[in-house]
């Protein structure tokens, strides 16, 4: 690889970008490319606030949304290292909610119509997406519409957590627990148990654990006071007008009682960076060591059967060429996978609902990070119309990145 060449490939990026802010798809953009120890480009581009007329920043603070999921999944993994959980340990040793589980007959059918689970749920499951639990927005029927019911929206419930965990243990499992991925509120529970194995809430865990040693200083459950200015506000296409408009979206001020690791977090750019630097060097970034080498190869090998990744995720064939690991997918064949935009085999990363995007690509020794505030659909049955609730423009903008950047790198 040339680096003079890749540098004026990747200048190409935010004008291209830009047309996608200067159409009205969406709101703007702070992009990060991170190449062979150091940031090799940085794009920033719109508003973090249209109204205000304030303009994207690298420091610029997104929700983060399910990119908490691989950080939660590591402090698991810690947790593991130290003794204190197995991957195969049934989780109602520390969620006692969940015993005796029934599941449905059907997964969108009627949720009287039941059969006991086989086996218990296990932290591996809940790290897989293979516990049978769901997200309303990620279902179909009545089970999508108990959900909301019961728990209130996907981000942003008014429950406490153990009332949380009791309503969730009440409902029914939409499949056999390890019988296939199904994407769900899996990694909120897992937050919950370190929380109990702690004894603490979840964000002092993970800051005592990750945020304070990797130097994460703009990574949390809230935006304080003094830090509300920097962040970003949220967007979306109103389909009948075909205008942006913002989504509101409160920031939480404070540590919020119910702190989400499945979705939660918020982030800059530069601290998600450490974050993948850590997972990009094994365990250990800048001199500091979180987790084992062999602990970091085992989170990011893909885990799903042949038959479970020739199910449908989404509504589409999510799995080609990608698999799921402990918190994260990876690459496993880069002319098959598509939905993942580019990369090579044994990158890794997980996307976020609001937009947000990162990778690791070991080969290339590579991070990418794609930060944008578009609202989605997260409704129950959300899942079925994903692809309609934002303009073409807006669809492809991360594509565009992801393959001006390696076509950049050759």
């Amino acid at each position: 690889m040339d680096g003079a060449n890749f540098a004026k490939g990747l200048e190409a990026i935010g004008p291209a970008l830009q047309g996608v802010v200067d159409a009205g798809d969406l709101s703007g953009f702070v992009t990060l490319v991170w190449q062979g120890g150091e940031v090799v480009k940085v794009d920033t581009l719109g508003r973090r606030d249209i109204a205000g007329d304030k303009p994207m920043t690298r420091d610029t603070i997104f929700r983060i949304a399910s990119m908490t999921k691989p950080i939660t999944s590591v402090v698991a993994l810690m947790l593991m290292e130290e003794g204190r959980l197995k991957l195969d340990d049934p989780i109602t040793r520390w969620a006692p909610e969940f015993s005796d589980m029934k599941v449905l007959l059907a997964p969108d059918g009627p949720l009287d119509q039941t059969v006991p689970a086989q086996r218990d749920i296990t932290l591996e499951d809940l790290m897989t997406h293979r516990s049978g639990l769901a997200y309303g927005f990620t279902s179909m029927g009545p089970i999508a519409q108990a959900h909301e019911k019961a728990l209130g929206p996907a981000l942003g419930t008014p429950l406490m957590p153990d009332e949380w965990m009791k309503r969730l243990g009440d409902l029914p499992l939409s499949h056999q627990p390890g019988d296939r991925f199904h994407y769900s509120h899996a990694t909120d529970v897992l937050g919950f148990i370190i929380a109990r194995i702690e004894g603490k809430p979840l964000d002092q865990v993970l800051q005592d654990r990750v945020f304070g040693p990797l130097g994460m200083t703009d990574t949390a459950f809230h935006v304080p006071p003094e830090k509300l200015d920097r962040a970003a506000k949220l967007y979306r296409i109103n389909p009948e007008t075909d205008a942006m408009e913002e989504v509101a979206l409160p920031y939480h001020p404070a540590p919020p009682a119910f702190a989400a690791g499945g979705g939660g977090l918020v982030s800059t750019a530069d601290d998600y960076l450490k974050f993948a630097r850590l997972m990009l060097g094994k365990g250990e970034v800048d001199g500091v060591r979180l987790l084992k080498t062999e602990t970091v190869e085992m989170m990011i090998s893909d885990r799903l059967t042949e038959a479970q990744k020739a199910i449908p995720f989404m509504g589409i064939p999510f799995w080609l060429g990608q698999g799921f690991g402990l918190g994260l997918s990876v690459i496993t064949d880069p002319v098959k996978q598509a939905w993942m935009g580019a990369g090579n085999a044994g990158a890794f990363g997980w996307p976020g609902a609001f937009g947000t995007w990162w990778q690791a690509d070991p080969q290339a020794d590579m991070v990418l990070i794609y930060l944008i505030q578009n609202s989605m659909p997260l409704g129950p049955e959300a899942a079925a119309q994903l692809a309609t609730g934002q303009r073409m423009g807006g669809r492809a903008a991360l594509p565009i990145f992801q393959k001006m950047v390696y076509g950049a790198l050759g």
